[in-house]
């Protein structure tokens, strides 16, 4: 006896191997008994896959706090408080809560796909054993136990196939074929696909038709379900482009504010003649006027808007950086089955005694004809004929949506025979079934016999072309007329329909006698006339095409990624319009290639079949590897792994998986690829938005920094109080900066190539507007400063007006930075939007509130102000938006001088 095989031991070719020798490996002559069960049992342990360790609340918020301004913030909590400073140790306090708990509500989702592939594993499972026949619960087989299948099951672990009916199982979940797959027990040859394991039954797929009887060789995690769920436990999520721009930008700003107030405090202990505690106050303070608290919130309502628009577009985001993500796509990897195609079968082709006819449509729809020559009209309706009565399938139309019950190819020929004029709903009554030989994988067709009301008898046979080709004697000319069969051209427009992708059946006929009442194989020996042939299709989504037209004006590369024969994939990657379609790699050659040599491939080919996860995944790796932005689709169990390491996992959510669900970070509800277009569309803007958000709010924190660093070093008296900084950062620029969320896109955003990966937040125009608006409120906030205690001779009044002089700049500024590189000072720019308008009366009531009333005066050591200092306040604001008009003038006009 060969050694026995462990189930732990997943890369067995059990395929390779008859089903007598893979009972003998696994010492199972026939039905288990009792003791074999209980000792398997403890030596391979149960049918499940192992449960994950997950990860807990306090280790979830611990990664919230794992961030290097959130450290620096926390100390100026922890100093303030010591130094008694309680109100500006705890509105600190409150920014630091407020931020962690944003970040924690939105983590801790991607361990449930784990769960989500569990479910998928059958509940009960049909096993002989010693004692004979019985039903029991999945997670006790073993290795060695004989399992039956029929029409409903789902396969309950990895079984060898010994004795077959017709049996077709639905695989879909693991090779992303939109067809069922015949099953027989003969093995076939080491190393092939896993979607040509014929002689295996996975865990988790679906038997459709026909019965089955095999042995099972592996369970739990062994199996190939279980060998995905351990894929996806060992793959990790990319952090989004976003997070590791904030990250460096987060860590870069808290070191130099952190060397800066080092600096600028000994500093001033030597030139200053401030107090030690009033020195280290104002050092605090200008930590806290350095640091954009306000914008982790900015950056969380621009990107929960924008989750709000794509739920419009009926995507649900399951990670909101994410959103931003979509807009820095430079790489779509588009699984083919139900994302690019529909899905469901469709009969695109038929050809009829020298005439090519093209079936228009969508699916299982009803909607559609059939063009081509004139003249054949009649042979046609006959082709529907057959194509209805030879045939057992049956459409459900009354909910609205079509609902195939049985085969779905041949669900495709009875909406042809509809667009063929043959009466699907009523015309089988007319041809009453007498007899029939079902569909057999040996004989590799099927025959029915019909009768009608006037005494006419018929045959009809559909099948293998070639296999009812050789039982044809003639073939019907455009006149329903017998002639000779010319085998030679039949031949060859079956290979040039099988050449362009498309599943080729043929269809004959035979008339016999009102008497003839029984059907038998010998009557199918002469006398068949053949009809003709039909090409059937996964058909491409006719808005797939358009998006994937839109994907590349915007400069994103479309690549498609299935487990299909790679002759099906070329032909759709050529009528969905993707480039370099003549080129399909396969899985096999996949895996024969090192890493260097993949990333050369994978930068040219955008066509791969017959995959297995570990090559999407490896695809995914290599394109990230490149520099690009990733996002992957799929619905199916085998994609999952690949779609939680893309940079954007998208799951189909009508016809996806749950485990694909659980593994992404946007679900498409409508299972639309057209739907990703105006994802990445929403993402592009969103990022604008932020650029315009993080240029609105750091030249506040600019402003305030530069003119504390000036009080410090010169001495004076600190113009704004830290506490006052928070008001302005927390409260004002937040209000404000939300507005920016709601700017709708730019007409040309999907004309512009995706940005970089490295691309810096902060870079070129907007670094430079950032430091010039920086020194615009400097001047601002010391002029209201010095202006107010020339005028008053009193701190309070000087400061309170120093603090709505910078909101007044804010708010004019707002309207400044919502056109970066175009004129503000425009009727549109002027009004705004509604939600503008509403920002600024929000923070005109604010400052109100700030100014007047007596407890804001308590906390924030604010004073009532004149008329005149408003007016001085709104002065400062619409001179700042005059100079910014001017520089965008001028600013435009060198650009426009230089050639190129």
């Amino acid at each position: 006896m060969e050694e026995t095989v462990s189930p732990g031991d997943s890369k067995t070719e059990w395929y390779a191997h008859s089903a007598e020798q893979v009972r003998v490996e696994l010492s199972a002559a026939g039905p288990l008994s009792a003791e074999d069960v209980t000792a398997r049992l403890g030596q391979y342990g149960p049918n499940q896959l192992p449960e994950g360790a997950r990860r807990g609340p306090l280790a979830r918020l611990g990664r919230q706090l794992r961030n290097f301004l959130i450290y620096v913030l926390l100390t100026a909590v922890a100093i303030t408080a010591a130094l008694g400073h309680w109100v500006d140790a705890g509105v600190i306090l409150a920014v630091v809560v407020i931020q962690t708990l944003v970040g924690f509500i939105q983590e801790g989702r991607a361990e449930q796909a784990l769960s989500a592939i569990r479910h998928m594993l059958a509940p009960r499972a049909r096993v002989v054993r010693a004692g004979g026949q019985q039903q029991l619960d999945a997670g006790e087989l073993v290795p060695g136990d004989t399992v039956l299948l029929e029409p409903g099951d789902r396969v309950p672990a990895d079984i060898r196939l010994e004795k077959t009916s017709n049996l077709k199982i639905d695989e879909a979940i693991l090779t992303g074929e939109s067809e069922a797959v015949e099953k027989s027990p003969e093995p076939v040859n080491t190393s092939s696909a896993l979607g040509d394991q014929s002689c295996l039954a996975f865990s988790g797929t679906m038997v459709t038709t026909g019965t089955g009887r095999g042995v099972v060789v592996r369970t739990g995690a062994a199996t190939e379900i279980g060998r995905i769920s351990g894929l996806l436990a060992s793959t990790t999520s990319l952090k989004t482009p976003l997070l590791e721009q904030m990250d460096r930008f987060a860590r870069g700003l808290s070191i130099l504010v952190i060397i800066a107030g080092v600096a600028i405090f000994f500093g001033g202990l030597a030139f200053s003649g401030l107090p030690f505690r009033e020195l280290f106050m104002a050092v605090v303070g200008l930590t806290v006027a350095a640091i954009p608290e306000g914008l982790p919130a900015i950056l969380t309502i621009t990107l929960a808007i924008g989750v709000r628009q794509m739920a419009r577009r009926q995507a649900v985001v399951r990670r909101m950086p994410v959103i931003e993500t979509l807009g820095a796509v430079s790489v779509i990897c588009s699984d083919k089955t139900g994302t690019l195609t529909r899905n469901e079968m469709m009969v695109t082709t038929t050809i009829l005694a020298g005439d090519r006819f093209e079936v228009n449509g969508e699916g299982y729809g009803l909607e559609g004809d059939i063009t081509g020559n004139t003249g054949g009209e009649e042979l046609l309706k006959e082709m529907g004929s057959a194509a209805a009565l030879c045939n057992d399938s049956h459409l459900d139309f009354h909910s609205g949506v079509p609902r195939v019950h049985g085969d779905p190819m041949e669900a495709a020929l009875k909406v042809f025979a509809h667009k063929a004029a043959f009466d699907i709903a009523s015309g089988a009554s007319g041809w009453s079934r007498q007899d029939e030989i079902p569909f057999d994988t040996e004989t590799r067709y099927m025959a029915t016999l019909n009768h009608d009301h006037h005494g006419h008898g018929r045959i009809f046979v559909k099948g293998a072309p070639e296999k009812v080709l050789a039982m044809c004697g003639a073939q019907l000319d455009p006149q329903d007329q017998a002639t000779a069969l010319d085998h030679g051209y039949w031949e060859q427009a079956v290979s040039d329909l099988a050449s362009e992708g498309l599943r080729v059946l043929a269809l004959a006929r035979k008339s016999v006698g009102r008497g003839v009442t029984d059907l038998a194989v010998e009557d199918l020996e002469e006398g068949l006339e053949l009809i003709g042939i039909v090409g059937l299709l996964d058909p491409p989504r006719q808005e797939a095409i358009r998006a994937i037209r839109d994907c590349h004006d915007a400069g994103i590369r479309v690549k498609m990624i299935t487990g299909d024969h790679a002759r099906t994939a070329g032909a759709i990657a050529r009528k969905l319009g993707l480039r370099n379609s003549e080129r399909v790699l396969t899985g096999k050659e996949l895996d024969a290639m090192d890493d260097d040599t993949l990333a050369r491939e994978v930068a040219e080919v955008d066509v791969f079949a017959r995959t297995s996860p570990e090559n999407k995944l490896r695809l995914v790796k290599a394109l990230q590897a490149l520099h690009g932005v990733v996002a992957m689709t799929g619905d199916g169990v085998n994609d999952a792994p690949a779609l939680k390491r893309a940079d954007v996992g998208i799951a189909m959510g009508v016809k996806g998986s749950e485990a694909a669900r659980e593994a992404a970070s946007v679900v498409l509800l409508d299972d639309n690829f057209a739907s990703i277009a105006a994802a990445v569309r929403e993402g592009r803007a969103v990022y604008t938005n932020l650029k315009k958000g993080i240029a609105f709010m750091l030249p506040i924190n600019g402003g305030e920094s530069i003119s504390l660093i000036t009080a410090l070093l010169l001495g004076l008296t600190l113009p704004i109080s830290a506490l006052q900084i928070l008001w302005v950062n927390m409260v004002s620029s937040v209000v404000l900066a939300m507005t920016l969320a709601f700017e709708p896109p730019e007409p040309d955003v999907m004309k512009q190539p995706p940005r970089a990966r490295e691309e810096k937040l902060l870079q070129g125009f907007v670094a430079w507007r950032v430091l010039f608006v920086s020194l615009l409120f400097l001047a601002g906030i010391f002029a209201a400063w010095f202006w107010g205690m020339h005028r008053y001779d009193n701190e309070v009044l000087a400061s309170t007006l120093a603090v709505n002089t910078l909101v007044a700049m804010e708010m004019f500024y707002l309207f400044a930075v919502r056109y970066l590189d175009s004129r503000s000072i425009t009727l549109a720019g002027v009004l705004g939007t509604p939600v503008v308008l509403l920002a600024v009366a929000a923070v005109v009531l604010l400052q109100w509130m700030f100014t007047y009333l007596p407890w804001f005066q308590a906390t924030f050591d604010s004073a009532a102000l004149s008329v005149e200092m408003l007016v001085f306040a709104v002065g400062a604001g619409v001179l700042v938006l005059v100079i910014l008009e001017i520089e965008t003038a001028i600013r435009r006009r060198l650009l426009s001088s230089v050639p190129g």
